[in-house]
């Protein structure tokens, strides 16, 4: 049987959703902002929720229609095969978001959807009281532009929390955002990668995940697997074929380093949760005293933006000194993300690309610098004082 699903994402991140997405053998329908759908079968449940690395979560989704007035929500909610899913004593709780639409008001569509729903469940089960106390289904509805789509979310727990990262820092970098950075500065498994403001270790552990083709959700757990319509043989499966393909003598390495010993010691248990101890080696190291040791090598970092660690002028300061300590890195190729609009005349040198992401809702600057600084003309050079 064909399913359709919605995964969602950060914004930015659409593109390498979809091709994970692709690679797992599924058809893409759709593309918005933060959303994919696509077809597949019931396993992909399992599959995705275990493999996908930029999904924040997996939704079914049972229906579209359009949404202009609550009659209509009332009415087009009712019509889906909720039964197909939710049992006679299942937990059926309601959130979601509407978007540039004429119902905007949120806790009143959750109350129009649920009430729907319910007199779908009556007429079904000729009952009318429903004690919702085994299997959780959370609905989720989505109306944008008077659209409405009605879905039941597989994940549970967002997909980013892949489970090594209990405690993190002040400051913590989402695991999905992390493997979109490690994503886009292309890892070697003949170039070393080395974050040197490494906080809890998230873009080293994502980098290691990647390289190893380690599946993120393997050692965890989803709502779904509680669901009576999956057979515990396909969770069997799924996480069978994602152990399968991992790369095991993959010559991969990578550092984390931090100035604080406290992030370095959270990053090691960080690490050894993950199980990439074979890969990621953490220590203490001032950023700005990195070398080469004559090595190919790549930086990615997300140093402080000045917004929750570290003042404007700290981060600032912190910006120039990187431009200079990092200009002796010879051909390395450097990764960083910041908000901080002014980066690349603070760091003295322009980047060789820029991408916009968001950092939870902080919009943000991946800064790209792959090119040798020598190849920069001195037009480049004399826009930015150091």
């Amino acid at each position: 049987m064909e399913l359709t699903y919605v995964a969602t994402c950060l914004f930015g991140l659409e593109k390498f959703l979809g091709e994970e997405i692709d690679a797992l053998g599924y058809k893409r329908i759709s593309t918005i902002d933060g959303r994919v759908t696509f077809t597949g079968d019931i396993s992909a449940i399992a599959r995705c929720n275990i493999g996908m690395r930029f999904a924040e979560r997996l939704y079914i989704k049972l229906g579209e229609f359009t949404a202009d007035s609550f009659d209509s929500l009332f009415e087009g909610t009712k019509a889906l095969p909720w039964e197909d899913y939710i049992g006679i004593n299942d937990a059926f709780p309601v959130s979601g978001h509407s978007v540039k639409s004429k119902l905007f008001s949120i806790p009143d569509c959750q109350s129009i959807v649920k009430k729907a729903i319910v007199e779908r469940l009556k007429s079904k089960y000729h009952i009318s009281f429903f004690e919702e106390n085994q299997t959780l289904y959370k609905v989720e509805f989505f109306i944008l532009n008077d659209s409405a789509s009605l879905m039941i979310d597989t994940s549970g727990v967002a997909l980013h929390k892949r489970g090594y990262r209990p405690a993190s820092n002040v400051a913590p970098l989402r695991e999905t955002l992390a493997a979109a950075l490690v994503k886009i500065a292309r890892p070697r498994d003949d170039v070393l990668f080395w974050d040197p403001m490494c906080g809890s270790g998230t873009i080293a552990i994502e980098a290691a995940l990647m390289q190893t083709n380690c599946a993120p959700g393997v050692n965890r757990h989803f709502d779904s697997e509680k669901f009576p319509q999956i057979d515990s043989s396909v969770w069997e499966r799924a996480r069978e074929e994602a152990r399968d393909n991992v790369i095991r003598d993959s010559q991969f390495e990578v550092y984390a380093s931090d100035i604080d010993m406290n992030c370095v010691e959270l990053t090691r248990d960080n690490i050894r949760r993950a199980g990439v101890g074979g890969t990621v080696k953490a220590f203490q190291r001032n950023a700005l005293e990195i070398k080469t040791g004559g090595r190919r090598g790549t930086v990615v970092c997300n140093p402080p933006y000045g917004e929750r660690l570290f003042s404007m002028e700290q981060a600032e300061e912190l910006y120039r000194n990187m431009g200079r300590a990092f200009s002796s890195l010879d051909n390395w190729q450097i990764y960083v993300l910041t908000s901080h609009e002014g980066f690349e005349r603070l760091y003295g040198r322009r980047a060789d690309k820029v991408r916009k992401l968001y950092n939870g809702m902080i919009k943000c600057n991946f800064y790209q610098f792959f090119k040798k600084q020598d190849d920069f003309s001195p037009k480049h050079k004399g826009n930015y004082k150091k």
